[in-house]
């Protein structure tokens, strides 16, 4: 298993779990509700986690495998919350996440040493 995969997971899941309890928050509590606060931490541990991947590996493999993301929501937002996901909604999110996984098998990080920029300039 590549290094990036669980914190590509873990990127994945923070991203759902912030926007659900953000949505939620913001319909039941306000601005202020716990909801609504842990979802905007949440959001910054996503923002975060999804930095340190993006140092672990190339732009090009991590959207693909984050791609994953686009379904989440529709599966939290039909399940959890009650939306109403329309066919087309789910035909699309399925065709960008089918279409990542034909670029998906590729090494986290092709990039090699001659091309990294010289240690003082990182």
């Amino acid at each position: 298993m590549s290094r990036p995969l669980p914190l590509a997971a873990f990127v994945i899941i923070a991203n759902a779990a912030g926007n659900y309890a953000l949505n939620w928050g913001m319909k039941h509590g306000g601005v202020f509700s716990f909801w609504t606060l842990g979802g905007i931490a949440l959001l910054i541990v996503w923002t975060l986690s999804r930095v340190k991947l993006l140092s672990l590996a190339d732009l090009s493999y991590v959207l693909p495998v984050t791609s994953i993301g686009y379904l989440v929501p529709l599966l939290v937002g039909s399940a959890f919350l009650g939306e109403s996901v329309s066919l087309t909604r789910w035909l699309g999110g399925l065709l960008i996440v089918a279409g990542a996984a034909l670029v998906t098998p590729t090494a986290a990080s092709t990039t090699t040493a001659a091309a990294q920029p010289p240690e003082g300039n990182r």
